[in-house]
């Protein structure tokens, strides 16, 4: 496997301009190739470089023009991720928005490891999104919520604590949050409140505790394939509690009933 820290900034440039496009190639002298394409104009790269693309499966030519290729994506994700390199090329990272009492704050998140984001970037029969922007929205706002409430269970023994006699609980046996995360433990227990216990248990499973929808099937011995619909309907549910719907009229009447020709008169 190619290393991106051994290869030059030619090799980098060449499938960052890949990356936007398919581009034509032609020789451009010198030992340089001319790359054109629609979406990120033309730039000149070093033979040598192409063919290096070319030769390690980084880039694939198909009549004329050079693509990069998965293998060439994942290289540029490990060039751009610092020392951990090869975890890099596994992650979908993102920047959110997550709001507190300080304000909006910009956080990068990896969509790679989320069932729901992955539900939303795949697509149905029709071409539709398996999961709907709105679902979607509410099943990341009910995990920013969770996480930032500390809801998470500890995975470990609290060294810190080990063997000081210290205690983290306050005199009451509560232990001691700050308001944001108290807000979000609220806000949390209002939403699964709202969807009910029949629907609460896959959204905790899925959307916070990053189940795939296999396992939950499996853990909860549901038919196959019935966990997508669930989720779906629970999804709807959240939604719905984030984004109730306006009312509606208080008394809805019939003014009139009409004709297709029918003219209102004018009284003067």
């Amino acid at each position: 496997m190619t290393d991106p820290r051994k290869n030059s900034a030619g090799l980098r440039r060449l499938l960052c301009f890949l990356l936007k496009s398919q581009a034509a190639a032609a020789a451009a002298g010198n030992g340089k190739m001319m790359l054109e394409s629609r979406g990120g104009g033309a730039i000149s790269v070093e033979r040598s470089a192409l063919e290096h693309a070319l030769r390690q499966g980084l880039a694939a030519s198909n009549a004329s023009r050079v693509v990069i290729t998965d293998t060439g994506r994942a290289f540029l994700r490990r060039a751009d991720s610092g020392a951990d390199i090869y975890a890099a090329q596994h992650r979908s990272e993102a920047v959110i928005v997550v709001d507190d009492k300080n304000g909006p704050a910009r956080v990068r998140r990896n969509d790679g490891e989320s069932p729901l984001g992955l539900l939303h970037k795949r697509r149905d029969s029709s071409g539709r999104p398996l999961i709907s922007e709105a679902a979607f929205k509410a099943g990341e706002r009910l995990r920013n919520d969770y996480t930032l409430g500390n809801l998470m269970p500890a995975l470990g023994v609290n060294w810190s604590a080990a063997g000081t006699g210290a205690s983290h609980r306050s005199g009451n046996g509560v232990l001691e949050i700050t308001d944001a995360a108290l807000a979000a433990r609220h806000r949390v227990e209002r939403a699964l409140e709202a969807v009910g216990p029949e629907l609460s248990g896959v959204l905790v499973d899925v959307c916070c505790f990053l189940k795939g929808l296999e396992i939950v099937e499996r853990e909860r011995q549901w038919p196959v394939r019935s966990a997508k619909l669930i989720l779906k309907t629970a999804l709807a549910a959240l939604d719905r509690h984030y984004c109730p719907p306006s009312p509606s009229r208080q008394n809805p009447r019939i003014i009139h009933w009409g004709a297709d020709d029918y003219r209102p008169s004018i009284v003067r």
